[in-house]
């Protein structure tokens, strides 16, 4: 593999919101999974890395789990920069701050964001003085970032809040960077818009910022110029206003959209395009769960490199992960992303076949020089297809029966229990026609749960609370979704 020229931004997202098991959350990754990722990333191109620490949940004082987890993102900081020569930026909400006695009941590892999330309202300088300083605090163990990337909107956000009073809040930043390490870059990460996504606390309704209220706060953020400073997102925007030299282009969600149940992603063109479509600055790629993600983690690269991918480039490229195996591998990956159930039971097959066992007949397969992206753990890797694999293969029976039996659904139930026990995962489950396939089963307490998954773009006329608690609700509610819907799946066959 080769990497990018002329220092142009190719970068990974390593997304950290909702706690689920080692290697699938980063949140649990150690320093030896932080070094092998790396450099698995190093060798497909990518020179930068975005980490969301999670800081706006982290409690004063921080419990003894919160200080190991900001020590080890400074490592963490500090290897990618000095051994992989990568550029390092934070992610960070612009006005959460967590409720103390809520967030200090749980680990850093197992907290959940919107347990305990509040918000500090920007125009109330006493609130701002207090966030403030419980940041510089905590971003003393991450000073050697390069720059810190303040996103606009989810999560962040306050009703009746201003875009000056958004600016306001970047050059408060500023000031706090200043002290700690003059020359972080503070990146404005442009996303729903600061006006748009206070109107979702006010409504219900997800709208976003219109191009008059994004060029008013654009200007205002030019005339404060909390140097050095940066754009993501907004390039027709910033050329407009002559600052276009400044943008990244985060392409959202062409390697993983989020939150995402765990599954590998393979076919389309919709990453390598996202990797071929950077700013003037470069190009940030996205990830939930970067074990899981590996077909789109190539492909974002190489559009990025200008390199088109066929499958035999897939083959080339899993060959690297495990040595021998490429063509079983993108077999699997072409399975899973089909609706084929048959071709997916016999991948799975394969794939069962070739994971190795613990004997002098059949010991552990030697990785290849991308096996860093497997997290140390080959098996785990091909145990993980092969569930994936079943999973699908169960889910694709159940949708395509005429009358819903309670073997198809006890069939389902049980190989998606199965996928989840491994990975931990359990906030919203969005596949395109899960909700009208389920629905068929016809079990109250299966549409009970379906019903609690918010449309942010349909809130009902008549909220039955204020918009800002109705919203609160539906996200702390969406944190238990797929174990809840799996107990209801699994009662629903028991029941028929």
């Amino acid at each position: 593999m080769t990497t990018t020229s002329a220092g142009k931004m190719v970068g990974m997202y390593v997304h950290q919101h909702w706690p689920y098991n080692r290697p699938y959350c980063a949140r649990t990754w150690t320093d030896e999974d932080w070094h092998a990722y790396a450099g698995g990333l190093h060798r497909l191109g990518y020179n930068t890395v975005l980490i969301w620490p999670v800081l706006e949940t982290i409690p004063d004082p921080p419990t003894p789990s919160d200080v190991a987890a900001l020590k080890k993102h400074g490592r963490a900081i500090r290897m990618l920069q000095r051994e992989y020569g990568m550029r390092v930026y934070i992610a960070l909400g612009p006005n959460v701050i967590p409720d103390d006695a809520s967030a200090c009941r749980f680990t850093f590892e197992k907290r959940h964001f919107f347990s305990c999330d509040l918000r500090a309202d920007p125009g109330d300088p006493g609130a701002m003085r207090a966030m403030m300083e419980r940041r510089r605090k905590l971003f003393e163990y991450l000073a050697a970032a390069d720059g810190v990337c303040i996103i606009d909107s989810d999560p962040g956000g306050y009703v009746g809040s201003t875009n000056q009073e958004f600016v306001d809040l970047l050059v408060a930043h500023r000031r706090m960077f200043d002290r700690l390490r003059p020359g972080i870059e503070i990146v404005y990460w442009m996303h729903a818009g600061w006006l748009g996504y206070n109107r979702f606390y006010e409504t219900g309704k997800l709208t976003f910022s219109t191009d008059d209220e994004n060029l008013d706060c654009l200007s205002r953020l030019i005339e404060a110029d909390p140097a050095p400073w940066g754009l993501a997102n907004g390039l027709p925007l910033a050329e407009k206003l002559g600052i276009a030299d400044r943008v990244i282009s985060f392409n959202y969600g062409r390697i993983e959209g989020e939150p995402s149940f765990p599954l590998t992603n393979f076919g389309g063109d919709s990453a390598w395009e996202g990797g071929a479509a950077p700013g003037p600055r470069g190009v940030m790629g996205n990830a939930q769960t970067h074990c899981v993600q590996l077909p789109n983690t190539f492909a974002f690269a190489m559009g990025a490199q200008g390199r088109r991918v066929a499958e035999a480039d897939y083959v080339a490229f899993a060959d690297q992960l495990l040595p021998g195996l490429g063509t079983l591998i993108v077999e699997a990956w072409a399975a899973l992303s089909g609706d084929d159930p048959g071709r997916m039971r016999h991948a799975a097959a394969d794939v069962q076949a070739a994971e190795p066992r613990a004997s002098s007949e059949r010991p552990e397969p030697v990785t290849g020089p991308l096996g860093g992206l497997l997290f140390g753990d080959p098996r785990r890797f091909l145990s993980d297809l092969a569930l994936q694999l079943e999973m699908r293969a169960a889910y694709c029976d159940l949708r395509a029966e005429d009358e819903v039996t309670s073997e198809s659904v006890a069939a389902f139930a049980d190989a998606a229990s199965l996928w989840q026990a491994q990975h931990g995962y359990e906030n919203s489950w969005w596949w395109p026609d899960l909700d009208p396939t389920l629905r068929r089963v016809g079990s109250p307490e299966v549409n009970a749960v379906l019903d609690t998954q918010m449309n942010p773009w349909d809130a009902p006329a008549a909220l039955q609370t204020t918009a800002f608690d109705y919203v609160a609700r539906h996200l702390r509610e969406a944190e238990s979704f797929t174990p809840r819907l799996l107990a209801a799946l699994r009662n629903a066959a028991k029941r028929r």
